[in-house]
C-alpha cells in the first residue's frame, strides 16, 4: 500500500462502548504518523466517540450510527448512503471478528480497504492482513496492522502510541481546580481516585471495596481518597468519601488527570484515566489482562482472582510506591 496520495482516511469501528473507542486513540495517531497532512474520519455508533475524539486535528467527521440502529432504519440508512458518496483513499476495519464492522467496511466507498482476514477473495479487502498479525493486547492490535502492511511490523517495536483523549491545557486546569475544591486540605497529597463500577461479574462488591481502602488508607494514612461517581449518578461506595460527578466524558477526565493514581475495575472508565495520563490500576477477576490491561502511563494490572481484597490492596500500594512517594514530596 502507497504511503503517498492518501489523504481522505474512514477508521470503521460501528460500537458505543467507551472503552473500545478509547482503544481506538493509539490507532489514530499511527494513522497521523504514517499519512501526515491526511484527513480521518471515523465511522462509530451512540455519542461517545464525539466526545472521545473532540480535540483531535486530523479528525473530521465522526459519523454515529444510532444505536441499535435497525431500530431506526431511515436515520441508519441516511446516514450510510450520506458517507457512501465519499470515495475514501484509505478504509481501516481495526476489529478481528467484527461482522458488523466487516459489512460496513465492504458497502463504503474506498480505493484501498485494510483490515484483518485470512482470506483474500471474498473478505472485502484491498489488503487482508493475517490474524497472526493482531497482538494480544486491543490497542497494538490496530498499531500492528498499519505497520504490517507497510513492512513496518518491527519498527520502533517498544514505541507503540498511548492511548490518549488529548486533554487540553484548560481542561486540565478546570480539573485541577475542581478536585482542589473537594478537598479539605488542597495541599495533601497522595490522591487516590476509586472508580468502584463495572459491568456484571467485573464488579467487585461494595464490602470488598471497604475492606480495600480500609487497607489502602492504612498503608498510605496520608492519602486523600476520592470517589469517581459512574454515570448513573450513584455512590457505589455509600458516599463515605468526596466525589465527583458528571455525565461528561471530557470532564471526567479532566478531574481523574488531577489525581496521583486512579484504582478501577476492569471498564471504559479504566481506560478512560489512562488516556487521561493517569497513573492506573486496573482490577481484574474476569476478562484477560494481555487483552484489556491499562495502556502506557504507568498503566497497570493486577488479577485479583485468588487474593483478598487487603492483599490487593497491599500489592496496589507495593507496585504504586515510587507514584505515591512522588506526590508525597510534591505535596510537601
Amino acid at each position: 500500500m502507497p504511503q503517498k496520495g492518501i489523504y481522505r482516511i474512514l477508521v470503521c469501528r460501528p460500537n458505543h462502548r467507551l472503552g473500545n473507542m478509547l482503544l481506538l486513540t493509539p490507532l489514530i495517531a499511527e494513522l497521523e504518523r504514517t499519512y501526515p497532512g491526511a484527513e480521518i474520519d471515523i465511522l462509530a455508533e451512540g455519542g461517545i466517540a464525539t466526545e472521545v475524539f473532540g480535540t483531535f486535528f486530523s479528525v473530521k467527521n465522526i459519523y454515529c450510527l444510532p444505536r441499535r440502529g435497525f431500530k431506526h432504519p431511515w436515520t441508519f440508512l441516511s446516514l450510510l448512503l450520506g458517507i457512501r458518496k465519499t470515495r475514501y483513499d484509505l478504509i481501516v476495519d481495526p476489529c478481528l471478528g467484527s461482522n458488523f464492522s466487516r459489512a460496513m467496511t465492504k458497502f463504503l466507498t474506498g480505493r484501498y480497504k485494510l483490515g484483518f482476514d485470512d482470506r483474500v477473495a471474498g473478505s472485502g479487502l484491498t489488503h487482508a492482513v493475517p490474524h497472526s498479525v493482531a497482538m494480544r493486547h486491543m490497542a497494538k492490535r490496530a498499531i500492528n496492522l498499519v505497520r504490517w502492511v507497510h513492512a513496518r511490523a518491527d519498527d520502533d517495536a517498544d514505541n507503540f502510541p498511548c492511548m490518549d483523549i488529548r486533554l487540553t491545557a484548560n481542561e486540565r486546569e478546570q480539573g485541577r481546580g475542581m478536585l482542589a475544591g473537594m478537598l479539605s486540605d488542597s495541599a495533601a497529597r497522595p490522591r487516590v481516585g476509586i472508580f468502584a463500577n463495572a459491568t456484571g461479574a467485573k464488579r467487585y462488591p461494595q464490602a470488598w471495596w471497604r475492606e480495600f481502602i480500609a487497607a489502602l488508607m492504612e498503608a498510605i494514612p496520608q492519602a486523600d481518597v476520592v470517589e469517581i461517581v459512574p454515570m448513573h449518578g450513584h455512590s457505589m461506595l455509600d458516599s463515605a468519601w468526596p466525589a465527583y460527578y458528571t455525565s461528561d466524558i471530557r470532564r471526567m477526565g479532566a478531574v481523574m488527570a488531577a489525581v496521583d493514581l486512579l484504582i478501577s475495575a476492569d471498564c471504559g472508565v479504566m481506560h478512560l484515566a489512562v488516556a487521561s495520563s493517569v497513573p492506573t490500576a486496573g482490577l481484574f477477576c474476569v476478562t484477560d489482562p494481555a487483552v484489556y490491561a491499562p495502556y502506557g502511563h504507568d498503566g497497570g494490572a493486577l488479577q485479583t482472582n485468588d487474593l483478598s481484597a487487603r492483599e490487593s490492596a497491599r500489592r496496589i500500594v507495593e507496585a504504586y510506591g515510587e507514584v505515591l512517594a512522588r506526590a508525597s514530596v510534591a505535596g510537601a
